[in-house]
C-alpha cells in the first residue's frame, strides 16, 4: 500500500511543472503532504533573493530520541518540462513525450515525504527529521544559499540527489567557480584596414589556446564553455566574450588553475594590444569527508541494513551539499536511481524509488539506536 502510494506520489509531482524560479505549486504540494502527516512545514525568506515565487520550504515531524536528521532535495526541474507525461515500462518510469522526466529531483522528494509518512506511522524511536526542500538548485544552487544556518541544523543532512543506483554515497565534491570574460580590441575594416584593428576573438582565441582545459588531474578539471563575439564578417571584432569554469576537490589547486586562466587572458591582451575584463564567481565550496568517518559508517551501515552494498565515492559536480558542507553542516549526498539527468532518456526504476525510501528509513533508526538515552 505504501509503496503505491510512493509511486503515485512521485507521478503527481513529475507532473507539476516546476522549472527554476516557479517552484510554488509543486512547494504547497509538498507542504501539505507533510502536514497531513504530522510536520510542522514553513517557509524560509529567500524568495525575496532568488526571485523565485517560494521561499525554501523547511518541514520538521517531531522525534523521540535526540538528534536531528535532515534530508535534502531541491523542488526545480531543467527544462523540457512543461507537459511531462510520465509512463511506466517493465518496471522503469520515463517521459512519453519529448520532455526530461523530473527524477531529478523528484525522486529525492518523494522519498523524502514517504520516509516521514512511515516513520510518523512507527512506534519505534526516531530522531527529529527535518526536511530542507530548496529552489532554483538547477542555476546555482541559489536557494540553499540563503539558508539560514538554524534552518540547516542538524546532526547529519543526507541530500538526495545523486544519480546511479542505491547505496552510493557522495563523500565528496570540488570547489567551483566560474567566469566570464569580456575582451575589448578595435575595430576596422577586415578589407580595407585589417592592420589599424584589434580583434578581440583573436585574443580570445589565444587565451584559450593557452589555458589549462579539460581534465587536469583526477580531482581538478577546466572548461570554456562559450564564447560569442563580433557583428559582422568584414568588420574586425572590437568585442568578444568567453565564459568558463574550473573545479577542483583540492583547495589549493584550483585557486592555482583559477590564476592560470586568469593569466592566460591578461596575457593574450598583452600580445595583441587590448584589454580584457575578467569576473570571477565563486559558485560553492568543496568538500570531502574521511572515509572513516562516523557518518560514513552510518549511512554504510544503514545501506546494509536493507541489502545493499555500499559504495563511497567522489564527484566532478557540485550539490546543495556543498552549501550545506559550507554552513557546517555534516552532508552527503546519495545517488537515488535516476539516470540520464538533464536529458529527454531521463529514467527512474520503480524499485530503486522504494529501496531509496528504505535506505531513509534504515537511516533514521539507526542513528536513534545510536542516540544517547
Amino acid at each position: 500500500m505504501s509503496d503505491e502510494r510512493l509511486l503515485d506520489t512521485f507521478l503527481d509531482l513529475v507532473r507539476i511543472e516546476s522549472p527554476s524560479g516557479f517552484e510554488g505549486a509543486t512547494a504547497t504540494y509538498c507542504a501539505r503532504e507533510l502536514e497531513t502527516s504530522g510536520c510542522h512545514v514553513w517557509f524560509d525568506d529567500s524568495a525575496k533573493a532568488t526571485g523565485s515565487d517560494t521561499g525554501n520550504l523547511i518541514a520538521e515531524l517531531p522525534g523521540t530520541v535526540p538528534g536531528v536528521l535532515a534530508f535534502s532535495a531541491h523542488l526545480d526541474v531543467v527544462e523540457p518540462c512543461r507537459g511531462i507525461h510520465p509512463v511506466i515500462t517493465d518496471g522503469i518510469i520515463h517521459s512519453a513525450g519529448p520532455t526530461i522526466l523530473g527524477a531529478d529531483d523528484r525522486a529525492g522528494i518523494a522519498a523524502a515525504i514517504e520516509t516521514v509518512r512511515r516513520l510518523a506511522k512507527d512506534d519505534r524511536p526516531r530522531p527529529t527529521v527535518r526536511l530542507i526542500f530548496t529552489v532554483q538548485e538547477e542555476v546555482g544552487l541559489n536557494g540553499a544559499k540563503y539558508l539560514s544556518a538554524e534552518d540547516a541544523a542538524c546532526n547529519l543532512c543526507l541530500v538526495l540527489d545523486a544519480e546511479g543506483s542505491p547505496g552510493g554515497i557522495v563523500i565528496g565534491a570540488p570547489t567551483h567557480y566560474t567566469f566570464l570574460a569580456e575582451f575589448h580590441g578595435v575595430a576596422s575594416h577586415a578589407g580595407v584596414a585589417p592592420e589599424k584593428g584589434v580583434s578581440a576573438i583573436a585574443m580570445a582565441a589565444d587565451a584559450i589556446s593557452t589555458m589549462p582545459f579539460g581534465r587536469l588531474d583526477a580531482r581538478t578539471t577546466a572548461n570554456v564553455g562559450s564564447i560569442k563575439g563580433g557583428r559582422a564578417t568584414n568588420v574586425v571584432a572590437a568585442c568578444c566574450e568567453i565564459t568558463g569554469e574550473c573545479r577542483s576537490l583540492d583547495r589549493e589547486r584550483v585557486e592555482a588553475v583559477k590564476a592560470e586562466m586568469d593569466a592566460a587572458m591578461h596575457a593574450a591582451t598583452d600580445k595583441f594590444g587590448g584589454r580584457v575584463d575578467v569576473s570571477w564567481k565563486l559558485e560553492y565550496e568543496g568538500f570531502e569527508f574521511p572515509t572513516d568517518s562516523p557518518e560514513i559508517a552510518l549511512v554504510s551501515a544503514a545501506v546494509r541494513d536493507v541489502g545493499l552494498v555500499p559504495s563511497t565515492y567522489l564527484t566532478g559536480g557540485g550539490s546543495d551539499a556543498n552549501v550545506l558542507a559550507a554552513l557546517g553542516v555534516p552532508a552527503l549526498a546519495l545517488a537515488c536511481g535516476m539516470t540520464g539527468v538533464h536529458g529527454t532518456d531521463e529514467q527512474m526504476a520503480v524499485a530503486d524509488l522504494q529501496t531509496m525510501v528504505c535506505v531513509c528509513e534504515a537511516v533514521a533508526y539507526r542513528m536513534a539506536d545510536a542516540s544517547p538515552a
